[in-house]
């Protein structure tokens, strides 16, 4: 800066007003800034300044987000108030895998309706003597109209010996269980492990084309995830 421009930067600063100086690269020396260059380094920052209180927002509804949910973990799971977060987090792993394991066995052993769609094929006994199998036969899912006759079509087709059949409903589920027997004589059934299993692929095969006749029916399909849940549990037995 030579004694001129240093004479002017002195005057100003002790009027008060200060200037912004740049380097000029031609030149090679501090030149004044123009207005539009103050602008835009003004609008720069300016635009810096937002983006960081933005953020600094964003993270703090964050963590206030994590810390609400970690406090409804907390109620929820006894003598946690001195775990810390990877603590809690395990045990509320641990015993929701636990209260699946339990509604799944519970399940099983009173027939209720799951929230899933499922098809189980099963031999539950086997008579060496004569040939004839015992098997199960359940079909889970959201119940429509006619489901209950598609399902009766479906056991004629198989030629099976009907033992029994029981059906539970929770809300708008479904879930039917048929018992029932095929023999060696009637043309299937258990006289190889081969002919067991091309019965039973047979037999799902029969019931996974009744459960897709389920989720393409319109009310099925328009609402997937709208199950009504009722507290009430019933369960009957009927034979077709």
């Amino acid at each position: 800066m030579n004694c001129r421009n240093l004479g002017e930067f002195c005057e100003n600063e002790a009027k008060g007003v200060v200037q912004s100086l740049v380097l000029d690269s031609e030149k090679g020396e501090l030149v004044k800034a123009s207005g539009r260059v103050e602008k835009k380094i003004g609008k720069s920052e300016g635009k810096t300044i937002a983006a960081l209180k933005s953020h600094s927002e964003a993270e703090r509804r964050r963590r206030q987000r994590i810390n609400a949910h970690l406090s409804t973990l907390r109620n929820l799971v006894p003598s946690s108030d001195k775990m810390d977060k990877a603590a809690l987090l395990a045990e509320v792993v641990r015993q929701v895998k636990q209260l699946k394991e339990t509604a799944t066995h519970d399940s099983e052993r009173f027939f209720i309706p799951l929230d899933s769609d499922e098809i189980k094929v099963e031999i539950i006994a086997e008579n060496a003597i004569d040939g004839t199998c015992l098997f199960r036969a359940s079909v889970c899912c959201e119940y429509r109209t006619h489901l209950l006759s598609d399902l009766k079509q479906t056991i004629n087709s198989l030629h099976v010996n009907l033992v029994k059949s029981e059906i539970s409903t929770l809300g708008s589920r479904v879930k039917n269980v048929f018992l029932f027997t095929n023999s060696i004589h009637g043309g299937g059934g258990c006289a190889t492990i081969q002919a067991r299993d091309i019965f039973l692929s047979s037999v799902r095969q029969a019931f996974s084309s009744v459960l897709d006749k389920v989720s393409a029916f319109p009310e099925y399909s328009a609402y997937p995830n709208k199950r009504q849940r009722v507290s009430c549990f019933d369960s009957s037995s009927l034979l077709f």
